[in-house]
């Protein structure tokens, strides 16, 4: 009984602290009501997106197009006077690559176009290749000696397990009142995830190491190209990558990942005994005049004599792959950040601590540009070593989950944001948005400052048809949904308005 009544007072003590710090929270509503208007009234999202994809084009990290982007959004930072508006290094990342040319129809037994992209960092094919395709099938390392000598100038293909099945679920969906309670559960235990076996594990690096033994093959032999089919249906194409940006300039050959039903027409045709000719071309061009990797950073400085050294962020990955116009991954992102702050911007605040946006670059290739950031300016989170700006950062906001509307926020596992977060969300409840999590949520660029103790964090987003869409040829402007995104960015808005005008920076988790 009296291990009970312990934890009765426990609980009881919490739910007091809990009830004390809402109520400490102060939210400005009419400044809420501000930003909902300017957000809804004169929203600029259209205009953002059209600019970020259709005129920019794929933005693939190194390239000239996200050269062309991160010009481009400094310019618009200039136009909208914020203040140190700068483009910065934030190190090395290596070669840049754009696509000059891509082409590919089947013309024999009969016509027909194929929708195919080169894979990234892959190299040219030195003009248009005309090719008979070959089934290479190499189940062992045996094999291989059946092919020698045999695929020189050829256009390649070896067979794959990918298959589709029927959509039986709609196209989009919206998170249920019942998926967002979901999200507050923690797990506790022994994770309860299928796990790999000895032998699976096995098997996968001899796979591994196959693999890599065939490409070796492949290109001893001086194959024209190879082509690859990738998961997707109805056309869409997911994007990998085939070279490497790596500065050492390792020849690749050339390859192209091709529509799943175009690849599996092409392998049926050849196992019935058909003969199938290939024209195609990759024309390519690399980029070495600069290594260095670079994000785009602007601000509203603050005012407050004593607050303004320290910062809230906000910000989005503006890198994307290269046969889509990146639209959901992560023109979406930016767009709504670069709203955000035009709203804050147009209405004139005068924010305590000084407010910075950063669009990163390279983030599909391991969250380079935030975690550079982070190295460069904040802490580095091997040796532990604190720098300028580890305790100066209030918050840093993170969009990266697609175009579809804000529902609410992962808290990663900070307990202590949990009464605050819920007061702030109050005014967007009839908005859709008031899940409040402790959970964690990963694989994007927040990581870089939970990762050294720095309040870093992703909302929680409707994902529409975002996982059939993102890293594809058809992550296009179509898939942006930009009513949502007109109620995120007012929503990121108004998070990183009560976070600067707080009297304390937010609590953070402990780092050590």
């Amino acid at each position: 009984m009296r291990l009970k009544h312990q934890i009765s007072l426990l609980v009881l003590a919490l739910f007091v602290w809990s009830s004390a710090a809402v109520a400490q929270e102060q939210v400005d509503l009419e400044m809420m009501y501000k930003i909902k208007n300017e957000g809804l009234r004169n929203s600029q999202i259209q205009d953002l997106s059209f600019h970020l994809t259709d005129l920019m084009g794929p933005r693939l990290s190194g390239s000239s197009n996200l050269r062309r982007a991160r010009q481009w959004t400094a310019d618009k930072f200039k136009e909208w006077g914020l203040e140190n508006v700068r483009i910065d290094s934030y190190g090395d990342f290596g070669r840049g690559w754009d696509v000059k040319k891509s082409y590919i129809a089947m013309k024999d037994p009969y016509y027909a176009s194929i929708i195919g992209h080169p894979k990234a960092w892959t190299d040219g094919t030195n003009g248009l290749v005309s090719s008979e395709v070959v089934l290479v099938d190499i189940q062992s390392e045996a094999d291989i000696e059946k092919y020698k000598g045999k695929l020189a100038g050829k256009v390649i293909i070896v067979p794959t397990t990918l298959s589709i099945s029927p959509a039986f679920e709609a196209e989009a969906r919206r998170l249920t009142d019942e998926e967002l309670e979901a999200r507050k559960v923690i797990a506790i235990g022994g994770g309860g995830g299928a796990r790999w076996t000895p032998q699976q594990m096995e098997q996968m690096r001899a796979t591994r190491a196959l693999d890599a033994k065939v490409n070796e093959f492949l290109m001893e032999e001086g194959i024209a190209l190879r082509l690859t089919g990738t998961r997707g249906n109805f056309g869409t194409v997911f994007h990998t990558r085939a070279g490497s940006y790596s500065t050492d300039k390792r020849k690749t050959m050339p390859e192209m990942e091709i529509a799943l039903e175009h690849f599996g027409r092409i392998e049926r045709l050849i196992k019935n005994g058909h003969k199938v000719t290939i024209d195609a071309e990759i024309e390519v061009e690399w980029l070495d005049d600069d290594y260095k990797g670079y994000n785009v950073l602007a601000e509203i400085p603050g005012t407050d004599k004593t607050l303004k050294p320290e910062l809230v962020m906000l910000g989005a990955h503006l890198d994307s792959w290269h046969a889509g116009t990146g639209a959901n991954d992560n023109a979406a992102g930016v767009a709504v950040m670069m709203e955000a702050i035009r709203i804050l911007k147009t209405l004139g605040v005068q924010p305590k601590r000084t407010i910075r946006i950063a669009l990163w670059g390279e983030e599909e290739q391991g969250l380079y540009g935030s975690r550079g950031y982070v190295q460069k300016y904040v802490a580095d989170r091997q040796t532990k070593d604190k720098k300028g700006e580890w305790d100066k950062i209030s918050a840093y906001y993170n969009v990266d989950n697609g175009s579809g509307k804000i529902r609410g926020i992962y808290l990663e596992g900070n307990d202590q944001l949990v009464p605050v977060f819920e007061k702030w969300f109050e005014p967007f409840h009839e908005m859709g948005a008031k899940t409040i999590t402790r959970r964690n949520t990963g694989s994007t660029d927040h990581v870089a400052f939970d990762a050294v103790g720095v309040p870093g964090f992703q909302f929680i987003q409707d994902p529409i048809d975002y996982g059939r869409g993102y890293h594809t040829n058809m992550d296009l402007y179509e898939r942006m949904q930009q009513g949502d995104m007109t109620q995120a960015a007012i929503i990121v808005a108004a998070m990183v308005y009560n976070t600067a005008q707080r009297d304390q920076k937010l609590p953070r988790k402990p780092w050590n």
